[in-house]
């Protein structure tokens, strides 16, 4: 087990510039399509809103540039799909970073920061990486049915993918898991932690955190010191057993079965947004400097990985 606790990220935090505007624009806009426009996206609530979804994000990376590939399957009676896309390495090609999001929600709940932040992000790593000529493989993957009742089941679209994945002997060095990374609050008291290690964090919700289980601590430490370097924002980072309730809450557990190092890059969810998995989570909670200030660091990070 190791813990950074959240703290001051020790550097002044810079002014919104110019660019870090155009980001805040470019995530307020496919957040709004996904929450706002689309809303729900559960096959509970039925299949075209997911599928709605779907569309969309094959439409946004199409338009930049790349060719999708679509992992179908059938869950609950309906052809469902994760989306990926790739920048084949030079080098060391065999060698795959990936990063991912899933693009569903709980039934009932547009999912603007459960998990349409994580889907904005996703694509602006897209967008920003598209011409980058790295030595490593570079995947991104909006996955389907991450959310209950599917999840850690068999029709979960990160273990449907991470499971081709070990079949085909793919070499994945490193997992992304972007889930929820859009609420931020300056409140005392706005911060919960899973027992027990309340007693001895901060109780503000201003910080991204980076968890992980111990086996890939090494790949957690790296992550977190190269968002450090990149981005002047509050950071936390844990690497603990994933009995422990919210450790294990998302895509990168199913890459964990497949025996990949992976972590998840989060606001902390349940613990710090009082509209999680509620029909109030909309595009109107979200802090989008907070947001943006994060998708930077983490494009930073992402590209420093495929070297």
């Amino acid at each position: 087990m190791w813990i950074r606790l959240p703290t001051d990220c020790g550097q002044p935090t810079r002014a919104p510039d110019a660019q870090l505007e155009v980001l805040a624009s470019q995530l307020r806009q496919d957040v709004e399509v996904l929450a706002g426009q689309i809303g729900s996206r559960s096959l509970l609530d039925g299949p075209q809103k997911l599928l709605q979804a779907a569309q969309y994000i094959e439409h946004r990376l199409e338009q930049l540039g790349y060719r999708l590939v679509r992992q179908e399957f059938t869950a609950w009676g309906h052809k469902v799909a994760n989306l990926a896309v790739e920048r084949t390495g030079t080098t060391r090609a065999d060698q795959i970073v990936l990063v991912g999001a899933h693009y569903d929600t709980v039934p009932g709940s547009p999912g603007a920061d459960d998990n349409a932040t994580g889907v904005a992000a996703l694509l602006a790593i897209a967008d920003r990486l598209r011409s980058h000529q790295s030595s490593r493989t570079l995947r991104l993957v909006a996955f389907v049915n991450e959310e209950p009742p599917f999840f850690q089941t068999e029709a979960m679209g990160a273990l449907v993918y991470a499971q081709q994945c070990r079949r085909n002997q793919e070499h994945i060095t490193a997992m992304l898991s972007l889930e929820s990374l859009g609420y931020y609050s300056e409140r005392p008291g706005s911060q919960q932690y899973p027992m027990p290690f309340g007693w001895m964090a901060p109780n503000v919700g201003n910080f991204i955190a980076f968890i992980s289980n111990g086996r890939s601590e090494l790949l957690l430490r790296h992550i977190a010191a190269l968002f450090a370097e990149a981005e002047a924002f509050p950071w936390g980072a844990a690497a603990l057993p994933e009995l422990v309730p919210g450790v294990a809450f998302s895509d990168h557990w199913a890459f964990w079965q497949q025996r990949y190092p992976a972590v998840m890059v989060t606001d902390t969810a349940m613990y710090r947004n009082p509209f999680y998995h509620t029909a109030q989570d909309s595009p109107e909670t979200i802090d989008w400097q907070g947001l943006a200030r994060v998708v930077r660091g983490l494009t930073t990070v992402v590209q420093k990985l495929v070297g």
